[in-house]
């Protein structure tokens, strides 16, 4: 019976994360091709494969991508771009989903800088991640701190600290691993060899 157990448990230790890998690339995947997908259905009928969506979704991406690098297709989405900053409610929404997308892929990326900082009135320290440096032109009082996004374990949200520079510490830490680290609670270490702690020293 125990080694019966133990095989069962090798098999939930070895099955269950390929399947639940499998499983949110192919939610992702018919997400993605459904946002062009749906339109081309009707279309195409028997003769549309899975993946037509995606791929189109990628052209037209792409294409658009390039367009705004034109002098007058590029002209007529920086004035959308401008009307949506300009348009009540819907402003704010764009200009979070704009900043989150910059923040990601654009020049100056968030989440780039992993921070060390200690938690008030204790010796505990946490892990977060620097996702803005300059807070003066959000308010001036704020000019020497940073912005550490500091994410919860076992889920993606979290807190938005403002921290004195002076007390932030910007440790040599992939990204990457550091939120692993969080994520799973300090479980997993970094690439399976030595854990943030370690790295941090």
């Amino acid at each position: 019976m125990k080694s019966v157990l133990k095989n069962f448990i090798n098999g939930i230790l070895t099955i269950v994360p390929i399947i639940l890998v499998i499983y949110v690339i192919y939610k992702t995947f018919m997400f993605l091709d459904s946002l062009l997908g749906n339109v081309l259905k009707p279309y195409l009928q028997e003769r549309y494969i899975p993946g037509i969506g995606l791929l189109t979704t990628l052209v037209l991406i792409t294409i658009l991508g390039w367009l705004s690098t034109r002098f007058i297709t590029g002209s007529i989405i920086k004035l959308i771009d401008r009307l949506l900053e300009k348009t009540p409610f819907v402003k704010t929404v764009y200009s979070v989903i704009k900043d989150t997308v910059h923040s990601f892929l654009g020049e100056k990326k968030s989440f780039s800088k992993v921070a060390l900082v200690t938690i008030p009135g204790t010796n505990m320290k946490s892990l977060g991640f620097i996702t803005t440096e300059n807070l003066k032109s959000f308010h001036e009082p704020l000019s020497e701190h940073v912005a550490v996004y500091v994410p919860q374990t076992f889920q993606v949200a979290g807190f938005t600290f403002l921290i004195p520079k002076s007390e932030v510490e910007i440790i040599d830490v992939k990204p990457e691993d550091a939120l692993k680290f969080i994520l799973s609670g300090g479980m997993t270490s970094a690439n399976g060899k030595k854990s943030v702690h370690e790295n941090s020293r």
